[in-house]
């Protein structure tokens, strides 16, 4: 199994070459469902998500737009069979896996990827690594919460506290990011590594992990952590 987890999408050469190399061919050649529903749940400039899309369509990809509150799992899963890589935009990671699950995509997804390459952005990375417990809505409350009280840290009644586990590691994006800057810095990302009951990448936004059969590697021009908890 394949997969590029970004803190901000394509953000430089070596993050994009890293994709092209797990793709196997040139963007030219190569076609993408890009998934942007994880952030449906505010209104407000979404010039960030398109931002991230014309990324991909700048760099050569043919790109499929897949909105899972719009399409059936049937529909989703042919368009996933048709595609190189899917790509799993940010948002609210709660309200990501209640739809992933909802349209049947934790159950077909992993024997696709068997073919095909796992792209996260953001919320889209931290869905496919070990659990959800350095995202900030699960920092902001007391530290033993129970797993009913993950499945209602996203929107009522659109929420899962359950993620995809394609890696044994948890990822935390936006390292040392301006935005609640207090909440991302390398200091209080190790004080709360507990927390993560497990291994940790933090990664700032010109710093991806790449995974190849389970090995991890950080393709970086910024700034990163590994932290085993």
């Amino acid at each position: 199994m394949k997969l590029l987890l970004t803190s901000y999408g394509i953000t430089n050469s070596s993050i994009a070459n890293a994709l092209t190399e797990l793709i196997g061919k040139q963007p030219s050649e190569s076609k993408i469902a890009f998934i942007p529903s994880g952030d449906n749940t505010k209104r407000g400039d979404k010039s960030w998500m398109v931002g991230h899309i014309n990324k991909f369509i700048e760099a050569g990809y043919y790109v499929d737009l897949i909105e899972l509150t719009a399409l059936e799992p049937d529909a989703i899963k042919s368009a996933f069979e048709d595609v190189d890589a899917i790509v799993v935009g940010g948002g609210n990671c709660f309200y990501l896996s209640y739809w992933m699950q909802k349209k049947g995509i934790f159950d077909f997804l992993p024997q696709i990827l068997e073919s095909k390459v796992y792209v996260g952005i953001s919320a889209g990375s931290m869905l496919a690594a070990k659990n959800f417990n350095l995202s900030s809505q699960a920092l902001a409350r007391e530290e033993n919460i129970s797993a009913y009280d993950y499945n209602n840290l996203g929107p009522a009644g659109e929420s899962s506290g359950r993620t995809l586990s394609l890696v044994d590691f948890v990822f935390k994006p936006h390292l040392n990011s301006a935005e609640s800057a207090n909440l991302r810095t390398e200091d209080y990302v190790k004080s709360v590594a507990y927390r993560a009951n497990g291994q940790i990448y933090a990664v700032d936004d010109q710093s991806a992990v790449k995974v190849i059969d389970g090995i991890a590697e950080v393709v970086s021009e910024g700034n990163w952590l590994h932290l085993n908890a």
